[in-house]
């Protein structure tokens, strides 16, 4: 690989940044930082000193404003690759289908030396002797159901078999002979159970993502509709419609836009946040990748109705193909003047921009975003002052909705807002893409009417089951930051009758209901919609450690309980599975988790002390039989988390206090 640090910069190279750097104000030109960043790995391999230096100047900042990006961003590599890079996602959905045996025989097949006991796989990446291959563990890549997979290059392989994955990197050919070989989501008619609405064109065989297929069926049909409205009248179709986000937190959308004042003076900007993270979830994948147009008549709509002259859509950098689907998207719409100046004659001018980020589950997060597109670290702040709505990107005015949020909008103006509320629920609208993932036999997205369908529909109809022979143990209903619900418990729910009175009802956990309420009166949450299925066979020791892991790798720093616990929480686990778990660690490992959750600047804290919380408290008999050796004296001798591994024998008396603890040894032994 040629040193970056030793080259000129090509006049194309040149040329590429300078419209990178002309999406963003010119006095805010610090936000090109991350797109620059990504223009320059993907020339030269990588990002080395000079680089930065470089870069800086460029954009007139410091190089620790430079520096402190690509040692945050996992995506950015200061050292070389090899010259085929492989990516494996490590992450749940992924593990349980053979995640670890890729990369284990990848690093066979290219005499890479694995890690020891599986640590060090993310940071740095590991190169094969001879340069032409390095392996790195990534995070969740988005693609749950078609566990496991990996990305060599910028290409997605999915569905990948552990034992010919080095076949599959040297002859660079999908793993998936055929859809029906490998059970391709796309390959099954939508199920009777489904109400396809944001999800009608995704899987078609006669669909494209050319705008001209987009117009034959109706597209843009709605923005035609939108630029004739009053901006009022699109606000309250989105407030009557009760649609709620579709991201995580399930926050009223139109109360959200209502924050926004019809008079506002300073710029107002939308972002569209398509950092698609949480693991088990893989919704805005595809309408990215299948459906551009509908997304982007979403965002132009949404534009027009908060009167935001920009908008940004925030991409994972993990979806290059997605970017290039979207920045196309953009281009064919303005050539039909759909955006850019004069809106279809209205006088609305709009313009949207694709920002990649960089592997950070925490720009996830809308306040962590903003920071991220300002060029900055994706550190949360503080709410309040900080409310996108009131301070947002640039200290503006702000709304962050997401992917699958923005879709709905087309369809509220189309039906209007009180025909959308019909479907679903009470304060359950709409339709919702159900992501799922795990112990099942047929995985993949389903897109339902909120609260139309069960649990056990959802499973046992829709997604085909459990495999053969297998029990359903535990399900993660929304995420991998939702609270894992037990198979064998019982749930008190209120349910609203048709005279509009509750009755309290006790339902199994295949009779609850796919919607917000629900699953939060269950105990946990619908989240990001990622359903993740565990059957009878999995340990729940390590089902918990490979989430603690996502979280102590994700996290963010900025917060001390945060930074401290997630990574103390996943070294009790990670020890409980090698042999060194003590009686007192199920319960330290609760209490770590209540002194993180309701302690952080960001929801982050709630995310991963939730896992922990309930794992634990589902499951004790699993963690107490992992948790059997004495808990060492609290004075000398001292234990490493390896001595309490290997040791049978923990003594439990500790040393006196004279003569002195350091003539003790490492033994207790003078």
């Amino acid at each position: 690989m040629t040193d970056s640090t030793s080259i000129r910069v090509p006049a194309e190279l040149e040329r590429k940044m300078d419209e990178a750097i002309a999406r963003y104000p010119s006095d805010h030109r610090r936000g090109a930082a991350m797109p620059l960043l990504h223009l320059w790995q993907e020339h030269f391999g990588f990002i080395g000193d000079e680089a930065i230096l470089w870069i800086a100047t460029k954009l007139g900042l410091q190089p620790i404003s430079i520096l402190e990006l690509v040692t945050f961003y996992p995506m950015f590599r200061q050292h070389p690759p090899g010259k085929t890079h492989i990516r494996v996602c490590r992450t749940l959905s992924c593990a349980m289908a053979g995640g670890f045996e890729v990369m284990e025989n990848l690093c066979t097949a290219f005499g890479i030396p694995p890690p020891p006991d599986r640590e060090g796989w993310h940071n740095p990446i590991t190169v094969s002797a001879d340069g032409n291959y390095s392996v790195e563990f990534v995070e969740c890549l988005a693609s749950c159901h078609t566990a496991p997979v990996c990305m060599v290059g910028e290409q997605l392989h999915e569905n990948v078999d552990p034992t010919s994955a080095a076949d599959l990197v040297r002859h660079r050919q999908s793993a998936r002979s055929s859809p029906a070989a490998t059970g391709n989501p796309h390959s099954h008619p939508p199920h009777h159970l489904e109400h396809r609405l944001i999800f009608k064109n995704i899987g078609r065989p006669d669909w494209t993502t050319d705008i001209d297929c987009y117009l034959r069926g109706g597209g843009y049909e709605q923005l035609k509709q939108a630029v004739t409205m009053s901006r009022s009248d699109i606000v309250n179709k989105v407030k009557n419609s009760g649609l709620r986000g579709r991201g995580g937190a399930g926050f009223s959308c139109g109360l959200k836009w209502s924050f926004i004042k019809l008079d506002e003076k300073r710029p107002v900007y939308l972002i569209c946040n398509a950092d698609e993270s949480e693991p088990g979830t893989f919704k805005d994948r595809y309408i990215i990748h299948e459906d551009p147009h509908q997304l982007l008549e979403g965002i132009l709509i949404s534009c027009y109705a908060l009167n935001a002259r920009t908008a940004y859509v925030y991409i994972r950098g993990e979806f290059p193909k997605g970017a290039k689907i979207l920045e196309r998207a953009i281009e064919e719409a303005r050539t039909h003047n759909f955006l850019g100046k004069n809106i279809l004659g209205s006088g609305f001018d709009a313009e949207v921009y694709v920002h990649r980020g960089a592997g950070a589950y925490i720009c996830g997060e809308e306040t962590g975003l903003i920071e991220s597109l300002e060029g900055k670290r994706g550190y949360p702040r503080i709410k309040p002052p900080y409310f996108p709505a009131v301070l947002g990107l640039y200290m503006c005015p702000t709304i962050v909705n997401n992917v699958e949020t923005l879709c709905h909008i087309k369809h509220i103006v189309a039906m209007g807002g009180a025909e959308y509320a019909r479907l679903g629920r009470p304060n359950n609208t709409g339709t919702r893409i159900m992501c799922v993932s795990g112990d099942v036999q047929r995985p993949g997205y389903f897109e339902i009417e909120v609260g139309a369908v069960t649990m056990g529909q959802l499973i046992y109809e829709m997604a085909g089951g459990l495999k053969p022979g297998r029990k359903l143990k535990a399900v993660i209903p929304g995420g991998s930051s939702a609270k894992v619900l037990r198979a064998d418990e019982r749930f008190k729910l209120k349910q609203r009758q048709a005279g509009g009175s509750t009755i309290e009802v006790e339902l199994s956990i295949d009779d609850i209901p796919m919607d917000f309420d629900s699953l939060t009166a269950a105990g946990s949450m619908a989240g990001s919609g990622g359903v993740i299925v565990l059957d009878d066979s999995r340990d729940m020791v390590w089902v918990l450690n490979n989430i603690n892991e996502f979280y102590a790798h994700e996290s963010c720093g900025q917060c001390t309980p945060c930074r401290e616990g997630s990574l103390w929480m996943k070294k009790i686990t990670d020890r409980m599975l090698r042999g060194g778990g003590v009686v007192e660690d199920p319960k330290t490992l609760k209490t770590i988790g209540d002194n993180i959750a309701g302690r952080t600047i960001c929801a982050f804290g709630e995310a991963c002390a939730w896992p922990t919380q309930s794992f634990v408290e589902k499951f004790p008999e699993e963690f107490a039989a992992r948790a059997q050796k004495p808990v060492p004296p609290s004075l000398p001798p001292e234990y490493t988390p390896e001595e309490l591994i290997e040791e049978e024998l923990i003594p439990t008396v500790p040393m006196a206090h004279d003569p002195g603890w350091e003539k003790a040894g490492a033994k207790g032994t003078i």
